[in-house]
């Protein structure tokens, strides 16, 4: 490590966040990015990393999409933030092309500045809808930091601010339990269900057959909304524009962020349906959010929107997800005792190993041999693995054969010998 970055480390503990910047040199991530281009990111000391983190799917297009700069810079020459108080061309382009790409019915677009701010329109949305209070979530849930967001999610993210619902408005259930859910709607009480169409931060589960159109239909039976946070599965990740339509479910709510400004202009999106959306018509200043929907945001989002519909991507995304699979499948074979399962629903992967924090040496040994990818924040047994929806076949080819290496390492040190199965 360069005397540079050395000094900088210490800056960074002095003057940003003394834990989190400790943290990673403890787990062996020096990583201080520096350039950044398509599928890649670069240290300040050089380092080159493949990224498959992707920053939650922030980076679906590639770092510094040259597309998304152009439209960026074309747009500066005339835009700004904007005011949100006031009718905006490009926010009211963005609402109207989100009305027409998502699930039938969503009609309205309630902008934020981030996924944990639109979720929290999601929950007032709803509770203003239905004129109910409590919000069901999954156990190791998260929607995000803020105050509404937060209480939806796992303790780890609430209990350090006091934060935790202490009212019984916040109910959690497991995933993928219908009963549990079913248990929680009976009274009529329930505002709203919110849930990840796959749950990222816990891993990935996928949903059983059947279990969220399941979900919806319980929903309508006693009167709550579906929320969808599509935050991290939405944008093509799965195939589809969004991964509630391919599981068949029309939500009432979906939130939208992360990836629908490719990490170039930051805003979040709460798309609602005309019932969800009825405070819009009587007070329409209820909510107000300075940076939501700013207008140089809007229109990079109408790029992103435009790229990841093209029918190119959908089939990049069936393919690069068939081809990385097949490599994963591979390297599985090598070290069945340790990598014992891959999650899949197109490029949205978690790789499973058999260590309670497995996926923590798996993810220092990636970042030693040039790739960086992050394990499960609720459940360290498991690594967030998320290609990017334009890889090359070339990038895919380098990105296996140094998760193969950084695998078989980690295996070795965990498990205590090298190879299993094939030889």
């Amino acid at each position: 490590m360069s005397i540079e970055k050395l000094e900088f480390l210490e800056q960074s503990k002095t003057f940003w966040n003394p834990n989190k910047t400790q943290f990673w040199q403890d787990v062996g991530v020096d990583l201080v990015i520096d350039r950044r281009e398509g599928y890649c990111l670069y240290d300040m000391d050089g380092k080159r990393l493949i990224d498959v983190h992707l920053n939650g799917g922030t980076y679906n297009l590639g770092h510094r999409n040259a597309e998304l700069i152009e439209v960026l810079n074309a747009g500066a020459k005339r835009f700004d933030m904007g005011n949100h108080h006031f009718p905006a061309l490009a926010r009211t382009a963005l609402a109207e092309a989100l009305a027409k790409c998502t699930p039938d019915g969503l009609q309205y677009t309630i902008y934020g500045a981030g996924g944990a701010e639109a979720v929290e329109l999601a929950i007032k949305s709803a509770r203003h809808a239905t004129q109910k209070r409590k919000i069901v979530s999954i156990i190791k849930a998260y929607h995000g930091h803020s105050g509404l967001a937060v209480k939806t999610g796992d303790e780890r993210f609430s209990k350090t601010f006091l934060s935790e619902d202490t009212v019984g408005e916040f109910i959690q259930v497991p995933f993928n339990d219908l009963e549990a859910i079913e248990k929680a709607l009976k009274g009529k009480d329930v505002a709203a269900i919110i849930m990840e169409t796959i749950p990222a931060t816990y891993g990935f589960p996928m949903p059983h057959e059947g279990y969220l159109p399941a979900v919806k239909s319980l929903c309508e039976r006693y009167d709550a909304l579906y929320i969808a946070d599509e935050v991290q599965t939405g944008l093509m990740r799965t195939g589809e524009l969004w991964g509630i339509t391919k599981y068949g479910v029309t939500p009432d709510i979906m939130v939208i962020g992360k990836g629908i400004t490719g990490g170039m202009y930051p805003i979040s999106c709460c798309v609602v349906n005309e019932r969800a959306g009825q405070w819009l018509k009587q007070d329409g200043f209820a909510h107000m959010s300075t940076a939501g929907g700013a207008e140089l945001g809007c229109i990079v989002a109408l790029k992103v929107l435009e790229i990841t519909q093209r029918p190119e991507v959908a089939s990049m995304v069936a393919y690069i997800s068939d081809f990385i699979r097949a490599g994963l499948d591979d390297i599985q074979a090598l070290y069945p005792d340790f990598f014992t399962g891959i999650r899949q629903n197109g490029v949205i992967m978690g790789l499973e190993f058999n260590d309670p924090e497995g996926a923590k040496p798996v993810m220092r040994h990636l970042y030693e041999h040039g790739v960086w990818a992050i394990f499960s924040t609720l459940d360290p047994s498991v690594l967030q693995f998320k290609p990017g929806i334009l890889m090359t076949q070339s990038l895919s080819e380098d990105l296996l054969a140094r998760v193969e290496v950084a695998i078989g390492l980690a295996a070795k040190e965990v498990m205590g010998s090298g190879r299993r199965g094939k030889m």
